[in-house]
């Protein structure tokens, strides 16, 4: 078995991409497995009681292959080593997600943390099914986290597979705390700020907002040098929002939310796993667009709801959008998804209860009409 790090690098899925494509068996076959492992899933050993199914239903699936004894032993004994190595919580990485291939006739046991697994599905192929992978980075895009004070500014760059911080900007040259200047007198014997402190203070706000300035302007090169697939903020206090004003109009929708985390100190992983956060937060909201655009489209012939209608879809091409019921377990949506991955349409599996709601299992909004 290959251990890797709780976070795969972009080389390590791409040799595994390159390795596992290698690989077309006439009479073996290869157990490809994929498993969501966010918070919700990990509650409880959730995750566990849904493996043991999907490696049952497997098996029973397997019983009607037309396959040798030998080689069906050979399945059946890959599918207990998978179902053994999700039996120990503590082998589980720290990321959302997780492939898994083996086949025992090759000496493969591959493990790969992914940041995002569109849906837990356990499938036993005679090629290892590698089309989320392969569709994952380009999928992610890459998120830019923003983190500032009144002074100085880090930013990182969030891709599928890694987190890397960028160029900051130079620190403000900074300023006493308080104004020590004179105070002048005013009617009533009472102490007001003289013209020296409101000045002072008048300086310091202007300097606060050209540093935000500089950051929004930092952003938006950084947008155009590589287009940007979403964009976070951060920081400590009321200060965390304060650059948002100041951004270019493109990059406004591209904002998934503002976090505290202290600038000075926060680390890559702190950094990686509040944009993931947040981007999933982004997910459950276009799932619920994506849900109130199947309404819309059924009654004007640009969408389509139910599994036996989708896969008629899926099989002429027409699926723009693959809207798949995160909580149904079917083995003809996770077909699907493998399927759209395979057309280059976009996967959307809902998991948000509302927008699961407007879906009888499977739905898609369309290319085009018949």
């Amino acid at each position: 078995m290959t251990a890797l790090p709780t976070l795969a690098t972009e080389d390590t899925i791409r040799a595994a991409i390159a390795r596992l494509s290698r690989i077309s068996l006439d009479a073996a076959r290869v157990v490809s497995c994929y498993l969501k492992l966010e918070p919700r899933d990990k509650t409880r050993g959730k995750y566990l009681i849904k493996m043991k199914n999907r490696v049952k239903r497997a098996a029973a699936e397997v019983a009607r292959l037309p396959l040798e004894r030998p080689e069906r032993e050979a399945v059946a004994a890959d599918l207990e080593r998978v179902r053994r190595y999700f039996d120990d919580p503590g082998r589980l990485p720290s990321a959302r997600g997780i492939a898994l291939f083996a086949c025992g006739e090759l000496g493969l046991f591959d493990m790969l943390p992914l940041p995002h697994v569109h849906k837990s599905r356990l499938a036993v192929t005679p090629t290892p099914l590698i089309r989320e992978l392969v569709a994952l980075e380009e999928e992610f895009g890459t998120i830019v986290v923003a983190l500032c004070d009144r002074s100085s500014a880090r930013f990182f760059a969030v891709t599928a597979y890694e987190v890397t911080e960028l160029s900051g900007l130079p620190a403000f040259a900074t300023r006493p705390s308080k104004f020590r200047g004179a105070r002048r007198v005013i009617r009533g014997g009472q102490v007001g700020a003289g013209s020296g402190e409101h000045n002072y203070h008048q300086r310091i706000r202007e300097e606060k907002h050209r540093h935000y300035a500089a950051v929004a302007d930092q952003l938006f090169q950084l947008h155009t040098q590589r287009p940007l697939a979403g964009l976070v903020v951060a920081g400590v206090g009321v200060d965390a929002a304060a650059v948002l004003p100041h951004l270019h109009t493109y990059l406004h929708d591209l904002v998934l939310g503002v976090v505290k985390l202290n600038p000075k100190s926060a680390s890559a992983p702190q950094v990686r796993e509040a944009a993931l956060a947040l981007r999933e937060a982004r997910e459950r909201a276009w799932e619920r667009a994506h849900g109130a655009s199947v309404r819309d489209g059924l009654g004007t012939g640009w969408a389509v709801n139910g599994v036996e209608p989708t896969l008629k879809a899926l099989r002429r091409g027409q699926v723009r959008t693959l809207l798949a019921d995160g909580q149904a377990d079917d083995l003809r949506i996770d077909d699907a998804v493998e399927e759209a991955l395979a057309e280059r349409a976009q996967v959307d599996v809902l998991y948000d209860d509302q927008a699961r709601r407007a879906v009888d299992g499977l739905a898609a909004l369309l290319r085009f009409r018949r």
